[in-house]
C-alpha cells in the first residue's frame, strides 16, 4: 500500500516519458494496467525483463486493431482514475480511444497525452525526439561547454524532466480535481511546453543580469567555482560553490585562500585564466585525494560516479537509493514518504495478467480466449 492506493491507471504501452510516468505512480502505489500490443516481436524497443519502467505494473497483451479488444480496453477505462497514452495526435482517436470514446464511458476519467511538440501547432504531427524538442524549447541551450555544440544528457531533461515529471503532476492535479467535482479532462503534456517551464529558474537569473544569453559566461555555467575537473587517473569531480563562504573554503582547502585572483570568485574577466588554473590543480591528483579532502566539507563538492559506483557509495548505500533487484541496476522509488513508503516492483512479461485483468473487467472465459494472442 502505497500514498496512491486504490488509484487505477490504464497505461497504453509506448516509449520513453509515458513508461516512465507510469512507473512512478506504480511506485506510489497506484495500480497501473499496462496494455501491451501482442505478438512476439510487436515492438522493436521493447526491452523485455529489462524494462524497468514497468515495474509494479500489471501487463495485458491485446490487438488493438481488434474491436473486441479496443472494446475491452474502454471496459477497462469505465473503472479507471486516469489513462496515460503518448500516441501521435490522432492516433487514439483512430483506434477508437480517443478522449471523446473514452469521456464518455467515465466522465471522471483524467485523460493523460503525452506528447514531444503537443496536441496541436505546426509540428505537432512531425516525428521528433528528446533532442529535438529540448533544442527548440530553449533547455538545449545552456548545456555544454562555450563555442561547442551544445549537448545534454539523454533523455533527463526532456523526456524525462519536461515530459515524465509534468504528466504525472498533471494526472495528479486532475484526479484531485475530479475527486470534487466529478468531471474529468485531458491533459496534454507536450515535452517542449515542459522543458521550457524548466527554464524558469534560468530566465530569473538571465533577467537579474547573473546569466546572460552567451553560453559559459553567466553565474552558473562560466564560473570556475562551478566546473567540473577531470583528475590525475582520467576521472572527474565536481564543484559548485556558489555562495562567498563556500567558495572561500574550497580555495583554501585546495591551498588558493591567500591567491589574489582567488579572492575575486564574481569577477568574470578572471574566469577564464581560474579555470584553467583550477584544472591543472585538479589534473595533478586521482580523484580519491580530492574525495578525502573535500568530501562531506561545505566545499560544495561530489565526485562524478558511474551509476555503478554510485550504487556502493556509502551516502547512497545508506539512503537506498539504487540496488539490484530481480538482476537489474535501478534506482529506488522518489520521494519519500513517512507512512506511505513508495515500492519498487517486478517488471511483468508481456501479457501476464490479461486473463486476470479481463476477467476482472467482465469478460467470460470465450471472450477472453478470442483476443488472447499467442
Amino acid at each position: 500500500m502505497g500514498v496512491l492506493d486504490g488509484v487505477r491507471i490504464v497505461e497504453i504501452a509506448g516509449i520513453g516519458p509515458g513508461p516512465f510516468c507510469g512507473m512512478l505512480l506504480a511506485d506510489m502505489g497506484a495500480e497501473v494496467i499496462l496494455v501491451e500490443r501482442a505478438g512476439k516481436g510487436a515492438d522493436m524497443l521493447d526491452l523485455g525483463k529489462h524494462a524497468i519502467v514497468n515495474r509494479g505494473k500489471q501487463s495485458i497483451a491485446l490487438d488493438l486493431k481488434d474491436p473486441d479488444a479496443v472494446d475491452a480496453v474502454l471496459r477497462l477505462i469505465e473503472g479507471a482514475d486516469a489513462l496515460i497514452e503518448g500516441m501521435r495526435p490522432g492516433v487514439m482517436e483512430r483506434l477508437g480511444l480517443g478522449p471523446d470514446a473514452c469521456l464518455a464511458r467515465n466522465p471522471r476519467l483524467v485523460y493523460g497525452r503525452m506528447t514531444g511538440w503537443g496536441q496541436q501547432g505546426p509540428l505537432a504531427q512531425a516525428a521528433g525526439h528528446d533532442l529535438n524538442y529540448i533544442a527548440l524549447s530553449g533547455a538545449l541551450w545552456f548545456s555544454g561547454e562555450a563555442g561547442q555544440p551544445p549537448m545534454a544528457p539523454p533523455t533527463l531533461v526532456g523526456d524525462l524532466g519536461g515530459g515524465a515529471l509534468y504528466l504525472a503532476m498533471g494526472i495528479l492535479a486532475g484526479i484531485i480535481n475530479a475527486s470534487t467535482n466529478g468531471v474529468g479532462q485531458v491533459v496534454d503534456a507536450a515535452i517542449v511546453d515542459g522543458s521550457a517551464n524548466l527554464m524558469n529558474l534560468l530566465l530569473s537569473a538571465h533577467s537579474a543580469g547573473q546569466q546572460p544569453l552567451e553560453r559559459g559566461c553567466g553565474l552558473l555555467d562560466g564560473a570556475h567555482w562551478a566546473r567540473t575537473y577531470a583528475c590525475a587517473d582520467g576521472l572527474f569531480v565536481s564543484v559548485q560553490a556558489l555562495e562567498p563562504q563556500f567558495n572561500a573554503l574550497l580555495f583554501n582547502k585546495l591551498g588558493l585562500g591567500d591567491d589574489a585572483d582567488f579572492k575575486n570568485p564574481y569577477d568574470p574577466r578572471l574566469w577564464g585564466t581560474l579555470r584553467q588554473r583550477l584544472a591543472t590543480v585538479f589534473a595533478s591528483q586521482p580523484r580519491q585525494h580530492w574525495v578525502d579532502l573535500l568530501e562531506g566539507s561545505d566545499a560544495c563538492f561530489a565526485p562524478v560516479l558511474t551509476p555503478a559506483e554510485a550504487l556502493t557509495h556509502p551516502h547512497m548505500v545508506e539512503r537506498g537509493v539504487y540496488s539490484r533487484q530481480d538482476g537489474l541496476l535501478q534506482a529506488a522509488p522518489a520521494p519519500r514518504f513517512s507512512t506511505t513508503p513508495s515500492c519498487a516492483g517486478s517488471v511483468p512479461k508481456r501479457g501476464e495478467h490479461t486473463a486476470l485483468i479481463l476477467r476482472k473487467a467482465g469478460l467470460n472465459d470465450a471472450q477472453i480466449a478470442h483476443l488472447i494472442i499467442t
